[in-house]
């Protein structure tokens, strides 16, 4: 009987596991094949109740623990975080069967130094969703783009997309914990990462 393949993923070193997500979610920023690049984020709206959508991972830092995400300043999710500064993200890799939840204070910024940056470095095409005149999630009286129509099938000229600026936004979530569970033939693993000014601190937990 042979055995059975290795594991994608540390099965018994908290420090290797680590840095194994931190190596997928660099990954994931760049990559945009990568399952980790669209995780599931999850606010909590005003009256109480879970709100969850997908979005682009754009950044990561593992010394800090900061995640950063785009977003419209009008979209629902702002006012969510205005209410309850609180966010939770959930990454799956169906192939490497790897799960991570991340949790921890979120803010929504607009006009920093930060938010400037990352505009700055974005495409004119990525730039056009922020042009439309209405927030998301308005009514629309018949199915709609939500764009102004000289942008319906065009990219817009670098200057055009400047109209975008005022309702571009990020969406910063400062990770506290990060949870993961790798499903293994072998058994499977779980454990967490906890955040405090000693670094992260890991620990193993009950599948």
């Amino acid at each position: 009987m042979s055995a059975p393949p290795a594991p994608l993923f540390p099965l018994d070193d908290l420090a290797q596991a680590e840095t194994a997500l931190w190596s997928r979610l660099g990954r994931a920023v760049r990559d945009r094949r990568s399952p980790w690049h669209t995780p599931a984020v999850a606010t909590t709206a005003p009256d109480g109740a879970p709100r969850a959508r997908i979005m682009v991972l754009r950044a990561v830092d593992r010394s800090s623990g900061l995640f950063r995400l785009h977003t419209d300043a009008r979209a629902a999710k702002a006012a969510d975080l205005a209410a309850t500064p609180r966010a939770a993200l959930l990454f799956y890799d169906p192939g490497a069967k790897l799960q991570l939840r991340v949790e921890g204070p979120a803010r929504v910024e607009t006009a920093t130094p930060a938010a400037d940056l990352a505009w700055a470095a974005t495409r004119p095409f990525s730039r056009r969703c922020y042009t439309a005149p209405h927030p998301p999630g308005s009514t629309a009286p018949a199915p709609t783009s939500g764009l102004p129509p000289e942008l319906e099938s065009r990219e817009p000229t670098p200057a055009e997309s400047e109209a975008g600026r005022p309702h571009f936004a990020i969406l910063l979530v400062e990770s506290v914990r990060l949870e993961f569970l790798f499903l293994a033939v072998t058994g499977h693993r779980r454990g967490c990462f906890d955040r405090s000014e000693a670094g992260w601190q890991g620990r193993w937990l009950i599948p």
